[in-house]
């Protein structure tokens, strides 16, 4: 081929490249695009082995590798790092806003490393540089490079001159039509921003209910965030225990439950108090918590998340977590915005927080109010505690004794002897005597619903649960709790009662929280417990708990000088609510009820004297002492049951000759065991001079066998 075809042949490449040139890169959309396309175009007639587009910081003064084409790899925008061209023959290129040949580019890329790394051990033997730029401004560099040995010719300057002219004017357009999306972008994103924070706000000032609030927020959060759950705990920092409030889970696969995140590091307690956000992986979580709490995350596949401490007064309250089943779904850009909810959150917890606790003391308040009112009604009348008898006197020392401690106080003795009174004379002199005193009859109330009276329930627990309802306990708190007929509690609720008084704490049914009181607590009863126990119908760990300050109330027949007195009571209150004149009482009336046993005691006798005086229509009192099967002679005591146990086992002995266990035995004789017998000897304080004569037996020996 002759100089004048080659001339033409080269010209007509010229022609076709930048023909072909203009018309691609004005229909591609991007940047990447556009370098894609040039490379294919200029590599046909120039010998191309790589293409990098280096834009310039120009408020900084650097450089970054913006765009990377050699061969078939094409890498995207933003791949590399910053350079400083300050010295090299790029940056005069720049400056100059001239082409300049880089004929030895090893060397070149020995003063710029990044930019070797970035070009991964591709062959350079020379570069050629192209100044970007427009009237305006300037953009960056163009950079050419070749892995043959010769390098570029004139033609493929003039080539690549007309291709960098090209490409500065269409990068131009692009770099301020992609700054204008950014701009809309960020703009569209300050918008959501604000439009977070002023729903935050509202639901701040218009929800008040701790479950609710925290619902409004996550549906807010997850809208802006793209998130796929968000959790709130609650911290209780005595338990060192993460209480879950809301676990809002709206995609979710599996039936995932709240769950609670126990066991807190002193390392995890100092992040909360750091009040910083932390950004985590699944297998963080895995790190740090058990199974229970990683597992259920696992299986949903939530694989990123970002945690932050809601803070009150500076001190960590709670926590909010945000997770996403895609990696790395929260950056740093997002800690600000979460940072300013996260402080808004935590000031509208802690209004939320003392809201609820004014709501639960407002409703114990009304809840107690009601209680107190009902137990007004039913109150048995007792002003205070009427006698001046030696076993009252007993008893009312160790009243004054035990009231000022907090320790269990267990009231036993028959019914009808005033253990209640007792216990609110116990309460009346205690620390708590401004607090509540708050009574439960357990032989009152079915087994079935014994729990629910005790801990209370959740709305929906059981059938004809319709309400939430909290129990005694939580009535007492930091009060007092009087379980009367404690005998009569199943053997199925003593373990949870024994739980409750021993460790303060409870479950109400139907919710797993754990609630922690302080209560003091009295319980009383009639029946004696330490058979209860041998015939395992009692619980001896609980009884022992019970049993840490007895008090032996006595029967009314041990104390009868105290009769009289508690007659002239009943028989004035009794008028003055019945609005008739107050009786004269004889001095055989008073006879015939001091030598009555009253099986049934003040109560009985309380209910007698009512009696009379609905039967009285004149001055005196008109007892219908008949019904005591009295006369005018001393009335024939009734004995009782604990009289007439005694008599038998001292009968069944005397008749054995002492003789208590082995063949013709008091306890063969009584068909009860040797060991039952004994237990009962000693309860009702049975002695050897009761039952043995000396007589009978030779000096210097017993017949009893123990």
């Amino acid at each position: 081929m002759s100089d004048r075809q080659s001339t033409q042949a080269g010209t007509d490449a010229k022609y076709r490249v930048t023909r072909e040139f203009s018309s691609a890169i004005a229909s591609e959309p991007n940047l990447q695009a556009i370098l894609s396309r040039t490379f294919e175009i200029m590599s046909r007639v120039v010998p191309l082995g790589a293409l990098v587009l280096l834009l310039r910081d120009e408020h900084r003064g650097l450089a970054k590798v913006h765009a990377l084409q050699a061969g078939s790899r094409h890498t995207e925008i933003d791949i590399g790092p910053e350079l400083m061209l300050e010295g090299t023959t790029m940056g005069l290129a720049i400056e100059a806003e001239k082409p300049l040949f880089i004929e030895d580019g090893q060397e070149e890329l020995a003063k710029l490393p990044q930019m070797a790394a970035c070009l991964k051990g591709e062959p350079v033997h020379c570069f050629y540089a192209i100044p970007l730029s427009t009237s305006r401004r300037r953009l960056g560099l163009l950079l050419a490079a070749t892995s043959e040995s010769g390098a570029f010719s004139p033609d493929d300057a003039e080539i690549m001159d007309f291709v960098g002219t090209g490409l500065s004017i269409v990068l131009d357009r692009a770099l301020a039509f992609e700054s204008a999306q950014q701009y809309q972008r960020e703009l569209v994103r300050e918008r959501d921003r604000l439009k977070l924070l002023l729903d935050i706000n509202n639901h701040v000032m218009s929800l008040l209910e701790i479950d609710e609030f925290f619902h409004a927020a996550s549906t807010s959060i997850q809208k802006f965030f793209g998130s796929d759950f968000t959790g709130f705990w609650l911290l209780d920092e005595k338990s060192k225990r993460l209480n879950c409030a809301v676990l809002d889970f709206p995609s979710r696969r599996n039936a995932l439950t709240k769950f609670d995140i126990p066991g807190i590091t002193e390392e995890l307690m100092q992040k909360l108090r750091a009040g910083a956000p932390v950004i985590e992986t699944l297998a963080d979580v895995e790190a740090q918590f058990p199974p229970a709490v990683s597992a259920p995350l696992r299986n949903e596949s939530i694989v990123s998340f970002v945690h932050m401490p809601l803070l009150a007064r500076r001190c960590p309250i709670a926590v909010m977590s945000l997770g996403s089943r895609r990696m790395d779904a929260f950056s740093v850009r997002d800690m600000d915005l979460l940072t300013q909810v996260a402080t808004q959150i935590g000031l509208a917890l802690d209004n939320a927080i003392a809201y609820e606790r004014l709501s639960v003391s407002r409703d114990q308040l009304e809840e107690q109010r009601v209680y107190l009112e009902s137990e007004f009604v039913s109150e048995s009348g007792f002003e205070d505690i009427v006698g001046r008898s030696e076993g009252l006197r007993k008893v009312l020392n160790q009243v004054q004794i035990v009231a000022t401690t907090d320790s269990t106080v267990f009231i036993h003795g028959e019914t009808g002897t005033g253990k209640e009174l007792i216990a609110r004379a116990i309460h009346r002199r205690s620390p708590r005597s401004n607090r509540t005193f708050v009574r439960l009859n357990c032989a009152a109330i079915p087994s079935g619903l014994l729990e629910s009276e005790l801990f209370g329930h959740e709305k929906g627990a059981f059938t004809g649960a319709l309400t939430q309802r909290r129990g005694r306990f939580e009535l007492a708190d930091r009060g007092t709790l009087f379980l009367d007929e404690i005998g009569d509690i199943s053997l199925e609720i003593q373990p949870k009662l024994l739980r409750a008084i021993q460790e303060h704490e409870f479950e109400r049914l139907g919710n797993t929280r754990t609630f922690h009181v302080d209560v003091r607590i009295i319980a009383a009863t009639h029946k004696d417990l330490r058979e209860m126990l041998r015939d395992e119908t009692f619980r001896e760990d609980l009884f022992y708990r019970l049993n840490v300050f007895p008090i032996h109330v006595p029967p009314l027949r041990e104390r009868r000088e105290d009769i009289p007195l508690l007659v002239e009571y009943f028989v004035s209150r009794l008028c003055r609510r019945m609005r008739r004149p107050v009786p004269s009482i004889s001095r055989g009336t008073l006879d015939a009820l001091m030598a009555w046993d009253w099986p049934g005691n003040i109560r009985e006798l309380e209910n007698f004297i009512e009696r009379a005086i609905i039967l009285s229509s004149g001055d005196r009192l008109n007892a219908p002492l008949a019904e005591l099967a009295a006369s005018s002679a001393p009335i024939t005591p009734v004995l009782t049951h604990r009289d007439s146990e005694r008599k038998t086992i001292i009968a069944a002995l005397r008749a054995t000759k002492g003789k208590i266990t082995g063949p013709g035995g008091a306890a063969e004789r009584l068909d009860i065991k040797r060991t039952t017998l004994q237990y009962r000897m000693r309860r009702l304080g049975i002695s050897r001079d009761e039952y043995q004569l000396r007589n009978d037996l030779p000096s210097g020996h017993s017949s009893t066998r123990d």
